[in-house]
């Protein structure tokens, strides 16, 4: 009987490992702008419903063992409107990829969406369906829809990293549900209108042919790159030029792409910390490049690249 149970449970257990869900997320709902007249309960529901939305579904078709799974936060930051039960507010969105060999996990997303509103009634069904991204209820779904359009997103760009236009299936699903998002008074961040740096243009870069170069720099980046430093780290430093140089030139052919910013974001005390240690000559192409490019942190690598 003990023997019949110990292989039940390794059974079980091997069901669990091979269906894992594909993110390890933590969503976090921040509340300290909402009016006092919204019972504190309701963000609690919330925040444990986004939690479920996000880990507990299955987003692709892939086996994700339990080691696997891509690590993300989602920090939702919401005040109140006038009309009661609506809120908007901003979405951070994080994740980040485990380099080959070591213990460090590279920043891969770091984006913060400005352009959140929805309804939320405590104890409503958080429902999504790729299928039909809007119901009837457009403010009630477009929470649903920005969190799925964001966790195709964190899937994209974790697959560009492992595999040449590995990302694509997920690219489309984004672009999907861009196609087919909610439409309504206070809605914004789904069209090409509605800004020059929102949810419409990272993906309108990430397919157009024209920028096609884009999967090669998230590929080299991280796969001939970083995944390269524990065993040949000089190797993966040149990977790493390189990329800035297919960067500086894609950015000379095509200026202001949303794209650009989006890949340097997070990035500025990682590539301190690979062009530190590089050669003279290399240390100081690496200091033109990213002070032209990555703006914001151009008095860090001023700093500590001289």
């Amino acid at each position: 009987m003990l023997k019949k149970f110990f292989f039940l449970f390794l059974y079980t257990l091997c069901v669990y490992d091979s269906q894992a869900q594909e993110l390890l997320s933590q969503v976090t709902v921040v509340t300290s702008r909402v009016n006092n007249q919204v019972p504190r309960s309701t963000f609690v529901t919330l925040e444990k419903a986004l939690n479920n939305f996000v880990n507990n579904r299955k987003w692709t078709n892939d086996k994700f063992a339990a080691n696997e799974r891509i690590k993300a936060n989602f920090l939702l930051n919401i005040e109140s409107t006038t009309e009661p039960n609506i809120y908007s507010g901003f979405l951070t969105v994080q994740a980040a990829r485990p380099i080959f060999n070591t213990s460090y996990s590279s920043p891969i997303i770091n984006f913060k969406d400005e352009a959140v509103y929805f309804k939320y009634i405590e104890f409503q069904q958080l429902d999504f369906n790729e299928n039909r991204v809007t119901g009837t209820q457009p403010l009630q779904d477009n929470l649903t829809a920005i969190f799925a359009y964001y966790v195709n997103v964190i899937l994209a760009f974790d697959y560009e990293s492992f595999a040449p236009k590995g990302g694509i299936p997920y690219l489309l699903k984004a672009q999907n549900i861009i196609n087919n998002a909610p439409d309504g008074r206070g809605i914004t961040g789904w069209k090409a209108f509605d800004g020059l740096r929102n949810r419409y243009w990272l993906i309108e870069n990430m397919l157009n042919t024209k920028y096609v170069v884009m999967h090669d720099v998230y590929y080299d980046y991280y796969r001939n790159g970083l995944d390269q430093f524990y065993e040949k780290e000089t190797e993966g430093r040149v990977a790493v030029m390189k990329v800035l140089e297919k960067l500086e030139t894609f950015n000379t052919d095509n200026p202001n792409t949303m794209i650009n910013q989006f890949f340097f974001q997070g990035k500025g005390s990682e590539l301190l910390r690979i062009f530190s240690k590089a050669p003279p000559g290399d240390k100081q192409k690496a200091l033109a490049i990213l002070t032209k490019y990555d703006i914001n942190n151009a008095a860090l690598y001023r700093e500590g690249l001289k």
